[in-house]
């Protein structure tokens, strides 16, 4: 059977086996955002390692997975804000709107982006291997940069944001960003470079050799 036939197509574009695995990547972001496995919460940092799945549906399956992924992680993300999360609360309580594009929009980027460069470095990359790792990296750099992007139009200017920054030294903003996603960054980004990349290598070799069988 052709790679093709293999991949019976749906109304969405993708094949049957692809939202198959679009819906596990579902499920495991939902697991995730309501049990501790989703956030590492400490000392008032929220570091997010919902990334990962995310990385995982936009690198093996493709950029509208990522899209879709991304818009579901935002949503949780958002959801967060109603008491689970006190940064998130907090933000809610000074403008929901505002705060559901930081949360949100800015989330269902970081799997579209992933999902088209990767796409880019699968073709560059003769070994088919370190193009998972480099975007899983990059997975997590977007969310990081866009989300702090967001954070900084909608909220540096408020009494909230302000007297975070006045507790911290009344830093510029370019001094705050990093230091406000510097412990973040560290455990989030080698986390998602490492899990998505191993794991997107495993499943995209699996079913090559599965339809390379059939």
């Amino acid at each position: 059977m052709s790679e093709q036939a293999a991949a019976v197509k749906s109304g969405s574009g993708l094949s049957v086996k692809d939202l198959t695995t679009t819906g596990m990547m579902i499920a495991i972001i939902l697991l995730m955002s309501f049990t501790p496995l989703g956030y590492l919460r400490t000392a008032g940092l929220e570091v997010s390692l919902i990334t990962i799945p995310v990385a995982i549906g936009a690198m093996i399956i493709g950029p509208k997975a990522g899209l879709l992924l991304g818009t579901v992680f935002g949503l949780t993300s958002f959801y967060q804000c109603f008491g689970m999360s006190p940064f998130g609360a907090a933000l809610l309580g000074i403008n929901p709107f505002l705060t559901f594009l930081v949360c949100v929009p800015t989330r269902a980027l970081v799997g579209w982006f992933t999902g088209m460069i990767f796409k880019g470095l699968e073709k560059m990359d003769r070994s088919k291997t370190v193009c998972f790792f480099i975007g899983g990296l990059i997975a997590a750099l977007l969310n990081t940069i866009l989300f702090m992007a967001a954070l900084i139009l909608f909220f540096w200017n408020t009494d909230y944001i302000q007297s975070i920054n006045a507790s911290i030294g009344n830093l510029s903003v370019f001094a705050f960003v990093l230091t406000f996603v510097g412990v973040n960054g560290l455990l989030e980004m080698p986390a998602t470079c490492i899990v998505s990349g191993v794991v997107s290598k495993t499943l995209k070799k699996v079913s090559y050799k599965k339809i390379r069988s059939n």
